[in-house]
């Protein structure tokens, strides 16, 4: 075969290439061509489809011109395997060591069929939040696992399925007491939770206005005009201590009572609500998760029944579909953000998904007498070690789990000698020193920290050994070393669900058949407008696992942690360039939390001015619910600004809300482009307007992956912004978090940008201290981070440029393609729109009855994830392609949504709505089975177009009824008889 003839159809050689990748020459593909999805000849159609001859020219009639920017100036792209070899080099900077800190952060090991099949796997990690249940019933039950996992072990009604850290689900305990009593203007804080934990409760406190005191709680509760107390058991020491007296105060004062714990130690000590909490939060971290230098890891909250309708976070439950199957999915849904604004439980969108379901299988491979025995063996190994203490040595506390607060002659110098040793210890002040034992850790680390500390005593491997069984719990473990009312005496994780996936066999068929009930992004584009899911790239994944990062404990010394600072400094340079701004910090681990430092600096800014009366903050209708809610949390007061006719804010109602709130204006919250999809011609203006009446802008950075190279917020007008790393960045949704949603400021406010919560200054409330940290740790969820920095700096400039056009061309792409069938809703200039675009379904409803919610489940049927629904308009869909996405898949989407426009047109004429296979969708392979007898047939039902057949994705339930599910709220995993095929058949 010779190639001279390849060059009469250049189009067949090139077809595997994009438009960034040169055709000619032997220069290697950049991985911007891995990344951005249409190969060039298809770039090409769609470009001729949308009527334009370049992607440059697409975006300059699409952008303000007053905006536009000259691209970003970052470092020349590298190549995935120079990527690669850069953070290897950054991770062995970083020094491993044993980790014995504690604090909040313990050592584990994540089971390898774990991390192999759920936290390294795309079917779990590409996954969006499961608002769409039909098609998110394997995660959905993961998270349930979790709820039941806390449920049991803290002995509460009803769990949530995680919050963002431990400290934050203090916070928002704290916020659910005061909320729920109403009575009493302070809360008080047991003086042994982690100062962490101080900190981030005074933050808040600072910006609700309510009292914070702090007070050894096992001694009793003094004081009147309280509305709750926070008890730490076992405390930041590691003591276990009887929390009796104070309980009972709390109750006679109509207080209400918070326990945060330990998961693994609750195997040991008696529930939460035995000793009388209302609401027990903690982290699940040592449930699997690596330390990750700090986050992302798994905060949880349990509560009793009667708070069940008030907690935060999300809430899976129980529910049935539309053939009475039972069927999971996120209860409670008006408690949403996006539905309540400003009158929501809680700011908090994004949780710990992929996180929680890490712990909870933890929970489910391990089961009751697994944990049981691992915790004994913490347990027993901290006592042995307490005892050999000797000389100048001495414990404090006579009832821990598995932190030894150890007195010395010199903290410092025992550091050193243990840190010598290859063991890190906590300094907790100058005489006393921390000594967390892990999963990890054996008799042999043990030993060798009692020689660094000068002890002359030693453990005995053998007498350890033969000393490990007895007749307390499931596995049969000694009793634990803590008072005998203090000792747990309940049942625990009795579900099969525990108790039957001990095998690596087992576990690894159960991560498989959950991952195959759902749609995630390694199956089908998730066309999810504001959510922008685009690629996950390997090479980005790759590195956030290796040991180099994920076992650095966040308090380890600094000289032990270059290689991290390294990268968050330089990720923090790379998203000021790409911002505009002059200052970012990652601390935030989620949009939220990014929001709400953000609000929080606005408001610090203002206070130091000398204004502290500045706290109306104006936020136009079609905002995201995350915005109000974060506003409330910062202290502020919400006043909505209309929206005109285009979509666009309501020029004249702004003009008159700055009028009418001049003098107590704390500034405005705008999205950009708008949440309608759209390049708002007047953003310069409205900042302008603001900025002249003594405001401060805040530009939501949700829809950044629109201005990646292209505009610059804080250039245009923003003072400051949050980002969403798992959004633009490419972070992984990972079925409702880990996020990162870093805050970028102008230099006016960097005084005001989050602080450090292990800072002496944060933890004692100094009235003058203005860095309020948002997150426990220093760094938020930093474990994440090398995703979103392989990224910047393996697209490189021109990439991040090119990404940005292409997903303006894929939005634009699918609205004129669709156009005549679903109009889209609202265009900017030229009549283009940004990165997504609004379907608008509202006239179909009225003629047919056909809603979008109807579409979205027929998409299901297609092997489609459903575009957003009914936000930021009810009775549309919006739609987000992104610049992963390559034509065929585009077209397929089109070759969808023309197909069930034409399935709407034979409404009336072959089938009522009733009858019609929108309402009937989803369709399962079982109820295509024998007795059908639908007005349509079943290959209509399950292949609408012909390429399902040779590739087709089948719901495992049909469509769930929430209305059932909210009136009959359960939230706990229900027993195997409830999926028995053959009482369902009875039944019917």
């Amino acid at each position: 075969m010779t190639f001279e003839n390849r060059t009469a159809a250049p189009e067949a050689v090139t077809a595997a290439l994009s438009h960034v990748t040169s055709f000619t020459g032997d220069s290697e593909r950049p991985f911007a061509d891995r990344h951005i999805g249409p190969r060039a000849h298809e770039t090409a159609a769609m470009l001729e489809t949308v009527g334009f001859d370049s992607l440059e020219a697409l975006a300059r009639a699409a952008v303000p011109e007053n905006i536009q920017d000259g691209g970003v100036q970052t470092p020349a792209a590298l190549s995935e395997v120079e990527m690669l070899a850069h953070l290897r080099e950054l991770a062995a900077k970083n020094v491993q060591k044993t980790q014995m800190i504690g604090r909040g952060y313990y050592d584990t090991i994540t089971p390898t069929v774990i991390r192999r099949n759920l936290v390294e796997n795309p079917a779990w990690y590409t996954a969006y939040t499961p608002y769409q249940p039909e098609i998110s019933q394997g995660r959905l039950e993961g998270l349930l696992n979790f709820q039941q996992m806390v449920q049991d072990l803290t002995g509460l009604d009803i769990a949530n399925a995680s919050l963002l850290d431990e400290a934050t689900a203090v916070a928002e305990a704290v916020l659910l007491m005061r909320r729920a009593n109403k009575k009493g203007s302070s809360v008080v804080l047991d003086s042994e939770l982690h100062p962490q934990t101080i900190a981030i409760i005074r933050a808040r406190a600072k910006a609700m206005d309510f009292q914070v005191q702090i007070a050894d709680l096992s001694q009793g509760l003094i004081g009147e005009d309280v509305f709750g107390i926070v008890c730490a058991q076992p405390g930041t020491s590691g003591a276990v201590r009887d929390f009796t007296d104070a309980v009972r105060g709390a109750k006679e004062r109509s207080a209400m009572v918070t326990f945060v714990c330990d998961l693994l130690a609750l195997t040991m000590l008696r529930t939460p609500a035995q000793q009388g909490a209302d609401i027990a939060v903690g982290s699940a971290q040592r449930f699997g998760v690596p330390l990750f230098f700090g986050g992302p890891h798994a905060g949880f909250m349990a509560v009793t029944e009667k708070l069940k309708r008030q907690i935060p976070g999300r809430l899976v439950g129980v529910s049935k579909d539309a053939d009475g199957k039972p069927g999971y999915r996120l209860a409670l849904q008006t408690r949403e953000q996006h539905i309540r604004r400003e009158k929501a439980t809680s700011n908090i969108c994004t949780a710990q998904a992929l996180l929680a379901n890490v712990a909870s299988m933890y929970a489910v491979y391990h089961g009751p007498v697994g944990l049981a025995k691992i915790a004994s063996r913490i347990h027993r190994l901290a006592v042995a070690f307490a005892d050999k203490l000797d000389g100048s040595l001495e414990s404090v506390s006579e009832s821990f789990f598995d932190t030894v607060a150890v007195r010395v002659p010199d903290a410092d110098a025992a550091v050193a000698a243990a840190c010598e040793a290859g063991i890190n210890i906590l300094r907790i002040d100058d005489t006393h020193v921390g000594v967390s034992f892990g999963e990890p850790h054996t008799v042999a680390d043990a030993n060798t920290l009692l020689e660094a500390l000068g002890a002359t005593g030693r453990i005995d491997a053998e007498e350890f050994e033969a000393a490990g069984t007895g007749a307390f719990g499931p596995a049969a473990v000694p009793a634990p070393r803590v008072p005998e009312a203090l000792q747990r005496n309940t049942h625990f994780l009795t579900h099969p669900v525990f108790n039957t996936y001990g095998s690596e066999t087992l576990m690894m068929r159960y991560l498989r058949t959950l991952a195959d009930r759902d749609l995630a992004l390694d199956r089908t584009m998730i066309p999810l407008g504001s959510c922008t899911m685009k690629l996950n790239a390997a090479a980005e994944m790759e590195a956030i696992t290796w040991p180099g990062f994920a076992s650095i404990h966040p308090l380890a010394p600094e000289d032990q942690t270059a290689g991290w600072r390294e990268l968050i400094d330089n990720i923090e340079e790379l998203l000021a360039e790409v911002t505009g701004y002059d200052v970012v910090s990652i601390q935030p681990n989620a949009g939220s939390q990014g929001e709400l430092a953000g609000l929080l600096a606005i408001r610090g800014y203002h206070v130091s001015n000398g204004q502290p009366e500045r706290t109306v903050m104006l936020v136009p209708s079609s905002a995201h619910g995350t915005n109000a809610a974060s506003a409330i949390l910062a202290g502020l007061k919400v006043v909505v600004v209309k929206s005109a006719e285009d979509g666009s804010i309501d020029l004249e109602d702004l003009d008159a809300k700055i009028e009418k709130y001049r003098d107590v204006l704390a500034g405005i919250m705008i999205t950009y482009p708008s949440t309608h999809g759209v390049y708002e011609a007047d953003v310069r203006r409205v900042c302008s307007c603001i900025h002249d009446a003594g405001g401060q802008v805040y530009i939501d950075g949700a829809n950044m992956n629109a201005l990646v190279g292209v505009a610059k917020p804080g250039q245009f007008g923003g003072d400051v912004s949050h980002l969403n790393l798992h959004k633009t960045f490419t972070i992984p949704h990972g079925g409702g978090g880990p996020g990162v949603g870093p805050v970028a400021a102008r230099e006016h406010l960097r005084p005001f940008m989050p602080g450090d919560s292990s800072d002496s200054r944060a933890v004692s409330g100094e009235e003058d201290y203005t860095s309020l940290p948002i997150s426990q740790a220093k760094y938020g969820s930093a474990g994440v981070l090398p995703i979103s920095y392989a990224y910047l700096k393996m697209m490189g400039p021109d990439g991040l440029r090119e990404a940005t056009y292409s997903a303006l061309l894929g939005a634009n792409y699918i609205a004129k393609s669709l156009s005549e069938d679903f109009p889209t809703l609202y265009t900017g200039e030229n009549g283009l729109v940004a990165h997504e675009c609004i379907l608008d379904l509202r006239a179909i409803t009225a003629e047919t009855g056909v809603t979008a919610e109807d579409v979205a489940k027929r998409l299901i049927d297609f092997g489609f994830h459903a575009p957003t629904l009914a936000f930021p308009v009810a009775g549309t869909l919006m739609v987000e392609p992104t610049e992963s996405e390559d034509k065929g898949e585009l077209d397929r989407f089109i070759e969808a949504m023309k197909t069930i426009r034409e399935e709407i047109r034979a409404i009336g004429s072959e089938y009522t709505y009733e009858e019609s296979p929108l309402k009937n969708a989803p369709h399962t392979a079982t109820c295509v089975m024998d007795g059908w007898d639908q007005k349509y047939s079943r290959e209509t039902a399950v292949f609408p177009v012909p390429g399902l057949k040779l590739t087709k994705y089948f719901p495992p339930v049909r469509r769930i009824d929430g209305a059932y599910g909210d009136r009959n709220l359960v939230c706990e995993c229900p027993p195997p008889e409830a999926f028995d095929i053959e009482s369902a058949d009875a039944e019917a």
